[in-house]
């Protein structure tokens, strides 16, 4: 940190988002620059509709979100595979030999757009192979379904039916834990190989189940996976606030339109696209770990993904601001009116803001 106009400021190395979710069609024009303002690549999750299960699809769609991406910006969308039970490994070489970095694993169900994903793990082995075979990463949503087990343990059974098994299986396949919310899933992380790493979005690392539930049910803090109680939140600050290189930034915003988050729809998400730098500085202040925010924000992902770190900066400024109560979505010509979003945190003051790209 330095003076800058008389300012405190801080300078990092251009950072990337690992995980989130541009969605498609109008909506792109809000959601790619908002994500281009300050990081230099996106891994862009592929449940659309119909979801991405194929090389044509995801070059499609790779190309759809550069159209709307600045001029200028030098911005690069990284597409992935979404992966089913008809997903061949001849799918997965063509997929890698086009440039498309990994593929997404979704259980049936677990999250948005998720119903025609996978339903037999195990009877994906083959496609596993493959990939690491051919040096493609699984990223995985990792919750169990089943309706028997509590919406708050889905994580833990994931890792305990599933998770150990694959990491095991296919020891030289590089697997993302994506969005992990649970000290369990940390701690599994930190005690795997090093071919297993995990991203943290910023709800996870800012809240916990009370900032869902207490006092009345806050739909704009509802996402999957569900905020978890605070023991697991302050293990999330624990292991990025020591700097550990195996976790890494993935936002995971995920636009939902107001009224549908208003509603008995239960969409489940939360837009943080257009303050995801500045609500990490936020948490790592608090923790007192501003030094770690560079390696988790622009190192350790591409880094894990054996991509070059990007050239460049970015710069922060401690100054204080309010996140907008609502983006409206018919200013920038997209969607009509009713479709406008409530990002995250709305309403609520950061202390850091970014001031400048380089």
């Amino acid at each position: 940190m330095h003076d800058l106009a008389k300012r405190i400021s801080l300078t990092i190395q251009t950072p990337d988002d690992w995980h989130l979710h541009f969605r498609d069609g109008e909506l792109l024009k809000e959601t790619v620059p908002a994500t281009a303002r300050c990081f230099k690549r996106a891994i862009a999750m592929p449940n659309l509709v119909p979801p991405v299960t194929t090389t044509e699809m995801a070059l499609n769609y790779k190309q759809r979100i550069q159209n709307a991406a600045p001029e200028g910006s030098g911005f690069d969308a990284l597409v992935t595979l979404y992966l089913t039970n008809e997903t061949t490994p001849a799918e997965i070489e063509k997929a890698k030999a086009a440039g498309i970095v990994a593929s997404k694993l979704y259980p049936a169900g677990a999250t948005t757009n998720s119903d025609a994903a996978v339903k037999g793990i195990r009877d994906l082995y083959p496609v596993f192979e493959k990939m690491q075979d051919v040096g493609m990463l699984l990223l995985i949503h990792g919750e169990v379904t089943e309706n028997h087990i509590d919406i708050f343990d889905r994580e833990k059974a994931f890792i305990d039916a599933y998770l150990r098994d694959i990491v095991r299986d296919f020891p030289s396949l590089k697997v993302v834990f994506e969005h992990i919310t649970t000290k369990d899933a940390a701690d599994f992380v930190e005690s795997a190989s090093v071919n297993v790493a995990a991203t943290i979005t910023p709800q996870h690392l800012l809240l916990n189940r009370n900032d869902l539930l207490v006092g009345g049910v806050r739909p704009h803090n509802y996402c999957l996976p569900i905020l978890k109680r605070n023991i697991h939140q302050q293990a999330l600050q624990q292991v990025v606030a020591k700097g550990s290189k195996k976790f890494f930034l993935g936002t995971d915003s995920a636009p939902h339109e107001k009224h549908k988050k208003e509603s008995a729809c239960g969409c489940a998400g939360c837009y943080s696209a257009w303050s995801a730098i500045e609500l990490y500085a936020q948490i790592f202040e608090q923790l007192d770990a501003l030094d770690k925010l560079e390696g988790f924000a622009s190192h350790y992902g591409p880094d894990f993904y054996g991509l070059p770190r990007n050239d460049g900066t970015i710069t922060l400024v401690k100054e204080t601001w309010k996140v907008p109560e609502l983006i409206s979505l018919a200013d920038n010509g997209t969607v009509s009116k009713q479709d406008d979003i409530v990002p995250f945190y709305a309403g609520q003051m950061l202390n850091w803001q970014l001031s400048s790209v380089n």
